[in-house]
């Protein structure tokens, strides 16, 4: 277990470092400006990273939502999740300190004025997207992504290729959501930045716990009822 909870740890803060690091570093800086592209391709490519390299060892979730899902779908036990969010949540937290210590590095550099990359709806939406829009995006988004994750890692699907098609997945996935809410679909991702904003980014928290779960929730016990392996 030890084991297991170091490589959700692991994983998680390479997801959020990476992924919001590209946010907050790499796209905001004028010389290179990646812009949504390639912030979407770099939270896909973290994930297929990790799942290469770790997933063997703890299946590689690394969000929260995703862990649940598997819970409603069978494929993991509910005294284990409890143990892999806590890794998770620690990954994310420890991932965006070091993101604000180093973008903090930068003079002139406001931590809350930039939004850290967290996620937000209303008028903290990139795209002045209401509660209800963001609710649904994220809802749909997450059950979308572990239809995929489900699919992937059945012992049917080819074997080999299920961190490629996660990882792809979560590219389309912020291609389509980054305007609406920055994209979360991982609670952990969004709670990362959320503690180090502060104030808007922890009112407007809970909505990037709910939807991504009940979105994976869903998912994981429609794919156990009309999907899975008799």
């Amino acid at each position: 277990m030890v084991r297991r909870l170091s490589s959700e740890l692991i994983g998680t803060f390479w997801l959020v470092f990476g992924g919001c690091g590209s946010a907050v570093l790499a796209a905001a800086f004028p010389q290179v400006g990646i812009g949504l592209l390639g912030v979407s391709l770099a939270f896909g490519l973290t994930v297929v990273t990790m799942a290469y390299a770790v997933g063997h060892i703890s299946g590689g979730h690394f969000n929260p939502a995703v862990t649940l899902g598997l819970v409603a779908a069978g494929r993991t036990s509910l005294g284990e999740a409890v143990g892999y969010i806590l890794a998770q949540v620690a990954g994310a937290i420890l991932a965006a300190a070091l993101l604000a210590f180093i973008a903090s590095g930068k003079p002139g550099f406001d931590l809350v004025a930039s939004g850290f990359a967290a996620n937000g709806y209303g008028a903290h939406s990139p795209g002045g997207y209401a509660a209800s829009a963001a609710f649904a995006m994220e809802f749909v988004m997450t059950f979308g992504f572990l239809v995929v994750i489900l699919g992937a890692t059945d012992r049917r699907a080819p074997p080999g290729f299920a961190p490629l098609a996660i990882g792809l997945a979560l590219t389309l996935i912020h291609l389509v959501s980054i305007p609406v809410t920055n994209t979360s679909v991982n609670p952990a991702r969004s709670l990362g930045p959320a503690v180090f904003v502060g104030g808007w980014a922890i009112e407007q928290l809970w909505m990037f716990w709910v939807a991504p779960i009940a979105g994976a929730v869903v998912a994981g016990l429609a794919h156990r009822s009309l999907l899975a392996e008799r």
